[in-house]
């Protein structure tokens, strides 16, 4: 089971497109494919972030000459740390969108976690899309 987060838009009518579903934790596609990640989330700025943070790093490799084990070990934990915040940024690019914190749920996945909210909460998609 894992942690999602339920977000609203605060004057949201389109139960589509005004709900978002964010997991909590470590992000593997953002671990493993961090700048495609981040460019399909939309997170521009994050996206452009972490080009600019690898080409210092490349600089830096390049400038002290280190080994290739050196550089591995660099780029993995910038990998690490990425995924670590990955669903952080998403949740920050919601907020400023002008979506808020609504829930915390267990759930086995992000369907399972939608349609668990609106459950508990009484609420049928076809009663608000009416």
């Amino acid at each position: 089971m894992n942690i999602y987060t339920i977000h609203l838009r605060r004057l949201g009518l389109d139960i589509d497109r005004d709900v978002a579903v964010v997991k909590e934790g470590f992000s593997w596609p953002a671990f493993f494919l961090t700048f495609l990640w981040a460019s399909w989330c939309r997170l521009w700025l994050v996206a452009a972030v972490y080009i600019i943070v690898q080409s210092a790093m490349l600089l830096f490799f390049y400038g002290f000459s280190l080994d290739p084990l050196s550089q591995g070990i660099f780029s993995l934990g910038l990998a690490v740390v990425f995924g670590y915040v990955a669903n952080d940024f998403q949740q920050q690019k919601l907020f400023t969108e002008g979506f808020a914190l609504c829930a915390v749920l267990n759930a086995k996945n992000a369907e399972q976690a939608y349609r668990q909210f609106f459950e508990k909460r009484h609420i049928k998609k076809s009663n608000l899309n009416k």
